[in-house]
């Protein structure tokens, strides 16, 4: 005997049939959109690929090149071991703003209402703290060989650092970025502000030797100039950070953050430009200003670190203006301005440490 289906039996049949059909097609429409945001995610910038480029090519370039362009034709003699000793301050320096700027802006990021710590860009703290370390230790066998490049092994005198000023101070800056590494390993990584500050402090001691007139007064012009330095610096790099990671998640917050920072930021740059001109008046009195920004290495120095911070200062404000000209995710168009303002401040960070391996300029 032959069973046939009844016809309401294949009209439910193919009435199913249809349907899961049309449910499939619905959800691979509906995963084809999410597919595609994340893929557009994970596709790389090639605007942050280009910023990280030119920042690299400029923590090479002057320290290579520097030395010979700012004292040709000035005839001061350059010292042995310039391009080393400025490559290894300007990592020392860089690694210094990294981490401070990250641990100053995490503690902003937490007074935004609203904003996921908890999917906050990676620390970069460890990082920053063992390039430092290793500055700091090519730095402090400077010092160890008499304040010249070592050649051999036998060149380093270790025991001699415990017996000067600036062997202590090397071995000072050495020991904080160990333990600013191993802050940056704990739960509470904001506890590496105490060996970073440390650093900063090791470095205006060694700054103003007690041999110069009120050394003292230069060690805490640059203290002050050296903390804000690199608050400004680093701080602007990691709010970058914060924006391009919270821009589709927390557009909001992350524009808060930018916010408060720019704040901050006023108050840092104009710290930076009082103590900098201050110090730059001791070291050159103004009578003789003009003459030295042109004539000496540490003039010319001077000079070019000006005009960067000057473009720092265009690109700072022109941020600004898009932050409070347009509204919602549209501020985010911020973002671009300040990206150039993080490459201009990193050839002020190598041009800084040229400042301090260059001829100190003669008073007369």
């Amino acid at each position: 005997m032959t069973i046939r289906p009844s016809v309401e039996a294949g009209d439910s049949l193919a009435a199913g049939a249809r349907t899961a059909a049309e449910g499939g097609a619905s959800a691979e429409a509906a995963t084809a959109p999410r597919a595609g945001r994340r893929a557009a995610r994970r596709r790389p910038s090639p605007g942050r690929a280009v910023a990280v480029l030119v920042l690299v090519a400029v923590a090479a370039v002057v320290p290579l090149f520097g030395p010979a362009a700012v004292l040709d034709g000035t005839g001061e003699a350059e010292a042995p071991g310039t391009q080393g000793i400025t490559l290894l301050r300007t990592v020392l320096f860089a690694a210094l703003c990294v981490q401070l700027g990250e641990v100053s802006l995490r503690r902003v990021a937490r007074r935004v209402p609203g904003a996921p710590m908890a999917s906050a860009p990676r620390a970069w703290g460890w990082w920053a703290a063992a390039a430092g370390f290793v500055a700091a230790l090519g730095l402090a066998s400077v010092v160890a060989s008499g304040n010249l490049v070592p050649q051999q092994p036998s060149d380093l005198d270790v025991g001699g650092l415990y017996a000067s000023r600036d062997g202590r101070l090397a071995l000072l800056e050495v020991n904080a970025f160990v333990v600013a590494a191993l802050c940056a390993r704990t739960r509470r990584p904001d506890s590496a502000v105490l060996p970073l500050a440390a650093v900063v402090v090791a470095e205006a001691l060694r700054a103003h030797p007690p041999t110069e007139d009120a050394a003292l007064v230069g060690s805490g012009l640059t203290l002050v100039h050296l903390t804000c330095a690199a608050l400004w610096a680093g701080g602007l790099l990691y709010a970058l950070r914060i924006l391009w990671r919270w821009r589709t998640s927390a557009p909001e917050a992350a524009v808060a953050v930018l916010g408060l920072y720019a704040r901050v930021a006023a108050v840092l740059f104009a710290a930076i430009t009082a103590t900098g001109i201050v110090s730059t008046l001791r070291r050159m009195p103004p009578d003789t200003v003009v003459d030295q920004l042109t004539t000496t290495a540490y003039g010319r120095t001077m000079l070019a670190k000006l005009l960067l911070v000057a473009v720092v200062a265009v690109l700072a404000l022109l941020a600004r203006r898009r932050l409070r000209r347009h509204s919602g995710d549209d501020r985010i168009a911020a973002y671009a301005p300040a990206r150039a303002e993080v490459c201009v401040l990193g050839a002020v960070v190598a041009v800084s440490a040229l400042l301090t391996a260059v001829p100190l300029p003669i008073r007369w």
